[in-house]
């Protein structure tokens, strides 16, 4: 358990953002993927996943184990209990930059809704929020690009 990196993606709307997570988090070496809320969840289901989501993790979706966690703040109270670091991913004016984030294992990594982003509920009960600092017009990035940058950066630690 010392160095498990979890991914918590809380009410991601695109099926294809949640599949980029998946091939992502095979590429990081991610413990398991926790899916909330409204992520991925849509009728036509294939294997536990819905194909869409298949299409883009490219297989991952077979190596990374994931679960169904309907709240996203029952998930991160069970997480703590177990003395599971909650960091979430956003532009916040508590956020730290992530490359002065220096993380501490077990980890999970919250990532949100690609409009709303992570609600305040939900920031208020993270350990630590960090954010990508963005030098152009736009205020973020894709969410699965996001935590591509962030997880690559905080998987540099778990050695």
């Amino acid at each position: 358990m010392k160095n498990e990196f979890y991914v918590i993606c809380d009410n991601i709307r695109s099926l294809e953002n949640v599949g980029s997570i998946f091939r992502t988090s095979d590429a990081l070496g991610v413990t398991k993927i926790y899916l909330c809320g409204i992520t991925g969840q849509v009728p036509s289901w294939e294997n536990g996943l819905h194909k869409k989501i298949a299409k883009t993790a490219l297989g991952a979706e077979k190596t990374i184990p994931f679960e169904y966690c309907k709240s996203v703040t029952r998930l991160i109270d069970k997480l703590k209990k177990s003395k599971i670091s909650i960091v979430a991913l956003e532009q916040d004016e508590k956020a730290i930059n992530y490359l002065e984030f220096k993380p501490s294992f077990p980890l999970a990594l919250i990532l949100g809704n690609e409009v709303d982003g992570i609600s305040k509920a939900v920031l208020n009960k993270a350990d630590k929020i960090i954010f990508l600092p963005m030098s152009g017009q736009k205020e973020s990035l894709n969410v699965s690009v996001s935590f591509g940058i962030a997880g690559y950066e905080i998987n540099k630690y778990r050695q």
